[in-house]
């Protein structure tokens, strides 16, 4: 395995880490319920991803109601 022949300078090596930053979250509104939601990613709300009629995921309050329809 190669291994440098010199040691980097610190200037070098905090040049290389300029792109190392974090970058803040981009929001859009849901089209089916209006609440905030990160883009190309399905609705933590209401469990809908592109506005499409099928829910894709099931959300908290639907899981909690088949428990409880399971424990009847």
């Amino acid at each position: 395995m190669p291994n440098p022949k010199r040691r980097h300078s610190k200037k070098r090596g905090r040049l290389r880490r300029t792109f190392y930053k974090v970058h803040p979250v981009n929001l859009s509104k849901c089209p089916q319920c209006g609440k905030p939601r990160r883009s190309h990613r399905i609705c933590i709300v209401c469990g809908y991803y592109k506005g499409k009629s099928r829910v894709v995921i099931a959300t908290k309050e639907e899981k909690r109601k088949e428990r409880e329809r399971k424990n009847k």
